[in-house]
């Protein structure tokens, strides 16, 4: 008889109609984790889930006095200090059964996540930063709110704190990331490979015609364009010997550089043409427009450029986790990292050197994840079994 559901029918209708009650933490520490946030709703709502969602921040749940050995001791270091960053990382990287920024992460802004869970009424958490996740464990096991806690790990390879026994599920960017992780004690039912999730935007571009994008932004048709790299929070110390080196090419170049929206207007440093981008909402359309990104190594960053066949040249990275991101995109030949600033120039022109960056494009396709977000989709929906 038509226009009478199955009984199979009208069940998906009701489990799709059905609210998934979701808290999504992130941690304005640059912008990659809320952006990773965004793509899994965005992924989720594409399913057709009736997604309910609340978003929180790790960092505004901290007090003045939790920030300053936090966030900012963070900031601070990478603007001055960049080695004693790297001791950290490097020192708390163990395999000992206590952790002390772990235990102390399951205690440390409890007030601000409890009011979160209360106001959501979670029946997911879902955190792209490691030091919500025992919080929110803390939160469940002392409130008696049962949900499932989730983690989205953005880079390719997980420190010490990202392994968390309290996650029902982990995912992540690799195989080999999964594997080091169960390597190091992380119950390998829990870990799913997805890939790092991005804007659904740059999945959109790939194969776009990169004349067309240059002529939409102004740009020209016949100079290489390289976009920069710089990270979120505002701190790159390697970018003005950065531009200074594009701008002694040999070479003219079109250089792209996101900023702050009062950097904006055009600059002439050399051979390079550098355009202030100050705030922009055509960041994906820019990069697939780029021959190369440039700079800093940022799981994120890494995750769209390789989505896009774009290669990098690696300058510069945060000690720790981007430099493991630069390491895994040179073991995978889609890019070049250079670790000295007297070798800055000739590691820009060998990756635009024809036959040089067709390799290097190709390698970064093929270690991209473009549909990464619709993944942790499904991985997040089968542990609420609701596939």
């Amino acid at each position: 008889m038509t226009g009478v559901a199955s009984p199979e029918h009208e069940e998906h209708d009701h489990a799709a109609a059905v609210a998934l009650r979701t808290l999504f933490v992130s941690a304005s520490i640059g912008s990659g984790h809320h952006q990773a946030q965004l793509a899994v709703q965005h992924a989720l709502e594409g399913r057709g889930v009736c997604l309910q969602a609340r978003e929180g921040d790790a960092v505004a749940y901290l007090k003045p006095s939790e920030r300053w050995w936090t966030v900012d001791l963070y900031a601070f270091e990478l603007r001055y200090a960049p080695w004693l960053y790297a001791w950290f990382y490097r020192r708390t990287d163990h395999d000992r059964p206590f952790s002390l920024i772990g235990w102390l992460c399951s205690w440390v802004g409890r007030a601000g996540l409890e009011r979160d869970i209360a106001a959501a009424g979670p029946d997911l958490v879902v955190s792209s930063y490691w030091s919500s996740v025992p919080l929110a464990d803390t939160v469940r096991r002392r409130r008696g709110r049962p949900f499932v806690n989730a983690l989205i790990v953005t880079d390719y390879r997980a420190h010490r704190h990202w392994i968390r026994p309290e996650a029902e599920v982990i995912m992540v960017a690799t195989e080999e990331t999964a594997a080091q992780m169960v390597v190091r004690g992380a119950d390998p039912e829990r870990v799913v490979v997805t890939g790092i999730p991005i804007s659904p935007r740059f999945r959109a571009l790939i194969g776009a015609d990169r004349a067309e994008l240059r002529a939409r932004h102004g740009l020209r048709a016949n100079q290489p364009v390289l976009l920069i790299s710089g990270g979120g929070t505002g701190v790159y110390r390697a970018l003005n010997e950065l531009l200074d080196a594009l701008g002694n090419l040999g070479r003219p170049v079109q250089v792209l550089l996101p900023a702050t929206p009062q950097d904006t207007g055009v600059e002439v440093r050399g051979g390079a043409t550098i355009h202030h981008l100050g705030y922009t909402t055509a960041f994906p359309e820019l990069m697939a427009a780029s021959d190369l990104v440039v700079g800093k190594a940022g799981g994120l960053t890494v995750a769209e450029a390789t989505a896009l066949g774009v290669p990098m040249v690696v300058y510069g990275p945060i000690p720790g986790q981007e430099e493991h991101n630069a390491d895994f995109l040179e073991r995978h030949g889609a890019a070049v990292w250079v670790r000295r600033r007297a070798d800055l120039r000739a590691g820009v022109l060998r990756a635009l050197d024809p036959d040089e960056h067709a390799r290097l494009s190709a390698n970064a396709r093929a270690v991209g994840v473009p549909d990464a977000a619709e993944r942790v989709a499904t991985a997040l929906l089968a542990r609420m079994d609701r596939a």
